[in-house]
């Protein structure tokens, strides 16, 4: 019993070491600190990488690259500049960017994790208003 037990106790963990051993960029998300921000020009966009494992944000990170567009809007040709800032915290990273008109602008990132062979992509939609 006690053998069977252990052989159980093996495998569970055998199982959890793999798992977050071979993490993939699937388990990271990027999520706006504020989706909604009023529209202008020089206004600081916030986009917070979290582990979806463990929920905490993911630290020193380095993002590569960014794009801002108004895609969910059907605009995908109206895209603004994008110039980074230092993070703002543990896990957020800050971006100026102008935001001409009000609706939906949607936030295309790719980054680099510590320890992770790919590459982390994700979008993010914001909203700006008037």
């Amino acid at each position: 019993m006690i053998a069977k037990f252990s052989s159980a106790a093996l495998a569970a963990t055998l199982a959890l070491a793999a798992s977050s051993a071979f993490a993939g960029a699937a388990d990271y998300t990027f999520e706006p600190v504020t989706p909604e921000m009023k529209k202008g020009d020089d206004v600081t966009l916030a986009i917070r990488l979290t582990n979806k494992q463990t929920g905490k944000p993911v630290p020193d990170a380095v993002i590569f690259k960014t794009r801002i567009d108004m895609a969910p809007d059907g605009m995908a040709e109206m895209e603004s500049p994008v110039t980074p800032l230092p993070p703002q915290g543990p896990g957020v990273y800050a971006f100026k960017t102008d935001l001409p008109m009000a609706g939906r602008y949607q936030v295309t990132l790719s980054a680099k994790v510590q320890g992770e062979p790919e590459s982390v992509t994700g979008k993010v939609i914001v909203k700006a208003t008037k």
